[in-house]
């Protein structure tokens, strides 16, 4: 049978039509974002995997409503308001003198300084305001990278915390010296936007590493730096996606080494761990992701929530930065990802809450199960019952009933967990963050003391 050419040339422009532009279109797609084209094709369909999972797993899911407890006294600390309207975008709860008293280090992008809530003597707070600018600062956690006995500040520096493609974002450093002082250094410079930075030994040579994660706005990147020695970090490319918000250290896979793990917002909506094979080589993995692109991801923690000896991860969905004026979305809310073994999560809801932020898994009444406690920097602050602060209680079974906790003050960004006065139970810091109306209930930073033993049951 004779078939002509015009055949022949139809049949490979259908071909090409069919077959090499998807293929084109696959290869760009994967190479702008680091992957290779099977990388790409594989995370795109554990996605839909990941996604259909969550809905069969959760078809019309609804969570009790339990009374209210009022266990928690509310206490400023630090300085105070003032005429400016506070931009607490992270802190953390440690012993930065080591004094054996818990202090509070905050990241203030108003003020463009990172400030120390020094705990001295017990249960007075006193700020100290360290002296050194870092424009934007996202994230701050202590350690002692230089391995001088005392701790230093890990800085991550944004250069500005709203949507900017520019090179401002810088990886920095506050070296603790002693006498409260610190010497600035940086890391990394004009690259973008630098959201979290965590520390860790990636290559297991006995020094501390970095795993960092960048948002420029449609850029970004997640990278390790390696140690080098005398403060010179070489930094290795991980990850090109925009997005990047968190990037916690540790054994995610229980094979005793460090992996990264990642949680990348923006139009991704997804979660990666980096499988470390002992010696700083990592292998990428996408253990979620959502289809849609609003979902709003807007952190991640790793707690071994059902008490199984492996860690899970905690996962809130509350953003709301991309809309204007921001507002909560009837998607927001919590959830944890039950780690399986052999980097495989089971998707689990925990509960609706616009606007959600900062969750975190501890025991808030002591009854030997780890509850979830969060906050929403996005509700509909216009209506005075809207919660800022709510906790999950854990009925021992790994389900959830919500507690609602405050409404006063709104837009809290930020919430850490630990015992503040070593009483035992456990307490809470929260931040403010108000660049949107109404102003009417603000607070900077607030102290919520756990009594616990005097809680009152709000009857209805």
């Amino acid at each position: 049978m004779h078939i002509s050419k015009y055949t022949i040339i139809s049949l490979l422009l259908l071909i090409f039509i069919f077959v090499g532009i998807p293929l084109i279109l696959i290869s760009h797609e994967a190479g702008r974002f680091g992957l290779s084209r099977m990388e790409y094709l594989t995370n795109i369909l554990t996605k839909i995997k990941t996604e259909n999972s969550a809905k069969q797993a959760n078809p019309r899911h609804t969570v009790l409503t339990g009374q209210k407890i009022e266990f928690l006294e509310k206490m400023p600390i630090g300085n105070p308001i003032g005429n400016s309207k506070p931009w607490i975008t992270h802190l953390t709860i440690v012993d930065l003198d080591r004094d054996g008293l818990k202090d509070v280090v905050a990241c203030d992008a108003k003020l463009n300084q990172i400030c120390w809530l020094n705990q001295k003597p017990e249960r007075i707070y006193k700020e100290i305001q360290i002296p050194l600018k870092v424009r934007a600062p996202a994230h701050v956690t202590a350690c002692d990278i230089d391995k001088d006995a005392d701790l230093d500040l890990l800085i991550a520096k944004m250069g500005m915390i709203f949507p900017n493609n520019d090179k401002i974002g810088a990886v920095v450093i506050f070296e603790n010296i002693g006498g409260q002082l610190f010497k600035k250094r940086v890391l990394a410079k004009n690259i973008a936007r630098v959201t979290d930075v965590e520390p860790g030994d990636l290559d297991a040579d006995g020094d501390i590493d970095l795993a960092v994660g960048q948002f420029g706005y449609d850029d970004g990147e997640i990278r390790w730096m390696e140690n080098k020695g005398n403060w010179r970090f070489e930094s290795h490319i991980l990850l090109s996606l925009s997005g990047t918000i968190h990037t916690p250290v540790a054994d995610i896979d229980g094979d005793g080494d460090l992996d990264i793990v990642a949680l990348v917002s923006q139009e991704w909506e997804e979660i990666y761990v980096f499988e470390n094979n002992g010696r700083g080589k990592f292998r990428t993995h996408m253990v979620y992701g959502c289809t849609n692109e609003d979902f709003g991801s807007s952190g991640i923690s790793l707690v071994d929530l059902d008490k199984d000896g492996d860690l899970d991860i905690l996962y809130t969905n509350g953003d709301a930065f991309d809309y204007i004026p921001p507002g909560p979305r009837p998607w927001h809310g919590v959830q944890w990802l039950e780690n399986k073994g052999n980097l495989k999560f089971e998707y689990h809801r925990i509960g609706d809450f616009p606007g959600a932020y900062s969750a975190r898994g501890v025991d808030v009444d002591r009854d030997g199960d780890l509850d979830v406690v969060v906050v929403s920097c996005f509700n509909k602050w216009n209506n005075p019952k809207a919660q800022s602060m709510i906790w999950f209680e854990n009925n021992g079974e790994m389900g959830f009933i919500r507690h609602n906790l405050t409404s006063d003050p709104t837009h809290l960004l930020t919430l850490e967990a630990g015992d503040m006065d070593d009483d035992g139970w456990v307490d809470f810091v929260t931040g403010g963050f108000y660049a949107y109306p109404p102003y009417d209930r603000m607070s900077r930073i607030i102290l919520w003391k756990n009594i616990w033993p005097n809680h009152k049951i709000v009857r209805k």
